[in-house]
């Protein structure tokens, strides 16, 4: 089974998102096991053992659309300091994924991270991906944007997620991007897809797991190509490659991370 851990505050908006995105994903019906998860966070301490799961109503509402689409839902009830609750319960779980609900920035349409957000991206030793509040995941195949750079290691984790995905032989369709920054310019040179070997194999990678790949090489500025890109292929997701700080074991995001995280109008899965 592919277990996915939902954590969820008390905003309906983005558990219901959470959920939808869960629902979504292949077969869920039959090959997801998805925990619902509240954390009551430490200013609710002193009534930490009144707090029950039916009193948050949106992770109610969250297990309910997963239930009515028929994917196995645990309830669940923890406290402690949020994120790293949400961590440890991942970890308990051994949780294929998490999958974390995005902010809307008042009067502009990028999300904002919260800082639990990117509290358990840093430090989660599994992927996580943050949903989206505008662009809603495909009921038929799966459409997967893949850009990579030239990190052999990081293009693994990405390939490995995607062809980790329930029934993805049969229900993934993936994109393996390259963009070279800033080569969109007359008279630059050819982009080769084949000259990134990190980006070759991941893409034969996907071929030997029975996903369909299709190979491209364009030039530009490379967040702005991955989000355009997104939006051309009508992706239902990105998956964009974590990178790691030295010396310790937390992802560190990179700025071209960042920036489509911010921007991309869909959801975005962060590997390790």
């Amino acid at each position: 089974m592919y277990r996915v851990l939902i954590p969820v505050d008390r905003s309906e908006e983005r558990a219901f998102h959470q959920a939808q995105y869960v629902s979504r994903l292949p077969n869920a019906a039959t090959d997801v096991e998805a925990t619902v998860l509240f954390v009551v966070p430490p200013n609710m301490f002193s009534d930490a053992d009144a707090v029950e799961f039916s009193d948050i109503d949106a992770a109610v509402g969250a297990a309910n659309l997963l239930e009515g689409e028929g994917v196995s839902v645990t309830r669940a009830v923890e406290d402690g300091g949020v994120s790293q609750q949400i961590v440890r319960t991942a970890a308990e779980l051994e949780a294929d994924e998490i999958v974390m609900g995005g902010r809307k920035r008042s009067g502009v349409s990028r999300v904002l991270l919260g800082s639990t957000v990117q509290d358990v991206m840093l430090s989660a030793q599994r992927p996580v991906t943050i949903t989206s509040g505008t662009a809603v995941p495909s009921e038929g195949t799966r459409q997967v944007l893949v850009p990579v750079d030239a990190d052999a290691d990081r293009a693994h984790h990405q390939a490995a997620y995607v062809s980790g995905l329930p029934e993805a032989s049969e229900a993934v369709e993936a994109t393996v991007l390259v963009v070279f920054r800033h080569q969109d310019y007359k008279g630059a040179p050819p982009h080769t897809f084949e000259e990134i070997d990190a980006a070759v194999e991941a893409a034969d990678a996907l071929d030997d797991a029975g996903v369909p790949v299709e190979r491209v090489a364009i030039g530009g500025e490379v967040a702005r190509k991955i989000v355009d890109m997104a939006a051309e292929h009508n992706a239902d997701s990105i998956v964009m490659g974590g990178r790691k700080r030295s010396g310790l074991q937390e992802v560190l995001m990179g700025s071209i991370t960042q920036d489509v995280m911010l921007s991309a109008e869909r959801p975005v899965t962060i590997t390790g």
